[in-house]
């Protein structure tokens, strides 16, 4: 499918990943409307293509999102709009199903009753493989989540396989693994270089340093979710998204610091956080099938990041991170 012209709604389009997106969907001369509530997403996420986008401070779940599948006629959806984390999921899970479940459901929903031609990809987690039994981990593994938030997520991919299978709406999941990039304000990147911005000589972590995440640049995702709209048979299916490559969270400790030029002392809690699995890397077969390859580096990745986040410590009036 092309995307010049084309009518895309991103929901969840002022957070994270979502404000990438959108800028690419704009540089690609797609008509964008965002929809985001704002409880995590942010306008200035957006401050550099916003006139070419039609924004709606809406929420996901309210009738008025509903009306708007039946009055634009999109082409395409590209949904983000969910909690994003597992924590938030463990300490409400209740919250966690409506966000991230219900919300699918009704999307769907509302596609097959009032705009059937319109594409979805949805964007889940790979929180629905829990604690794999081997690595690297391929689409085909074993779905055993661990936290309510990898529950959510599958069960939302379940009903987007069925939806396209039963009602031969064209959709399909991207499993996100570790993403982090300028505009990403938690998770184990940001929150190292804050840690080290507030004290740059003691560096504390969960854990003992071993646990493996397969960390993915933001551009790599956006990549990943225009090429499966461009080049997937949209029938349901799943990919994952990632580098293809593990890191230790000691090797990424150790990365940021020489990026930021400080030698902290390192502090292990020795405990893991509820509903976070030892090792994720992903196998990339299928999605590299689609022509898909990781343009950035860890090094290069981490090192974009850095610079993001002490201009935003910058303009926040704080002192950069101070080096050894």
């Amino acid at each position: 499918m092309s995307l010049y012209a084309a009518n895309v709604l991103v929901t969840g389009g002022a957070g994270f990943i979502g404000s990438h997106l959108v800028q690419a969907l704009v540089a690609n001369r797609a008509r964008v409307t965002v929809i985001d509530n704002l409880s995590h997403g942010s306008l200035s996420n957006l401050a550099g293509c916003l006139r070419g986008v039609e924004f709606l401070e809406m929420d996901v779940l309210a009738p008025q999102s509903q009306d708007l599948l039946a009055t634009h006629r999109f082409d395409v959806v590209y949904h983000l709009a969910s909690n994003a984390y597992v924590p938030p999921s463990v300490e409400d899970p209740i919250s966690d199903l409506h966000v991230n479940l219900l919300a699918t459901f009704q999307l769907l929903e509302t596609i097959r009753q009032r705009s059937p031609a319109t594409a979805l990809v949805y964007f889940s987690s790979a929180a629905v493989y829990g604690s794999p039994e081997r690595i690297p981990v391929s689409e085909t593994a074993p779905l055993a989540p661990i936290s309510p938030y990898g529950v959510s997520k599958l069960a939302a991919e379940r009903y987007v396989a069925v939806y396209s299978h039963l009602y031969g709406l064209k959709a399909a999941s991207l499993r996100l693994f570790s993403v982090y990039g300028p505009r990403q304000t938690k998770q184990v990147v940001y929150d190292l270089m804050k840690k080290l911005h507030h004290d740059p000589r003691e560096l504390r972590m969960h854990g003992d340093g071993s646990q493996i995440r397969d960390f993915c640049y933001v551009d790599d995702v956006v990549d990943a979710a225009l090429l499966t709209l461009a080049r997937g048979p949209l029938g349901g299916e799943v990919y994952n998204v990632a580098s293809g490559t593990g890191c230790s969270m000691r090797d990424l400790a150790e990365l940021i610091c020489e990026v930021a030029g400080v030698t902290p002392r390192f502090v292990f809690s020795g405990r893991v956080r509820e509903g976070d699995a030892q090792r994720w890397v992903a196998d990339l077969t299928r999605l590299r099938a689609l022509g898909y390859s990781p343009q950035v580096s860890l090094p290069e990745g981490i090192a974009r990041t850095y610079v993001w986040y002490n201009q935003s410590v910058s303009s926040r009036g704080e002192e950069r991170v101070s080096r050894a």
